[in-house]
């Protein structure tokens, strides 16, 4: 098989995404039947504060 150029195995290893600052990363509750996370008023408006700032 061919080796990409562009690509290599560090690439490969380091995540596209952090999800530690994303709002259902610390759930306040989960709904129960549907396993929803809930999060904190507080994780909701962070993260609408950060849409706010990044918006085009």
């Amino acid at each position: 098989m061919p080796k990409d150029k562009g690509i290599s195995k560090r690439t490969m290893k380091r995540p596209v995404e952090n999800h530690e600052t994303a709002a259902w990363a610390n759930a306040e509750s989960v709904k129960r039947e549907s396993g929803v996370n809930i999060p904190s008023e507080l994780e909701v408006r962070n993260a609408k504060e950060y849409v706010d700032s990044n918006q085009k």
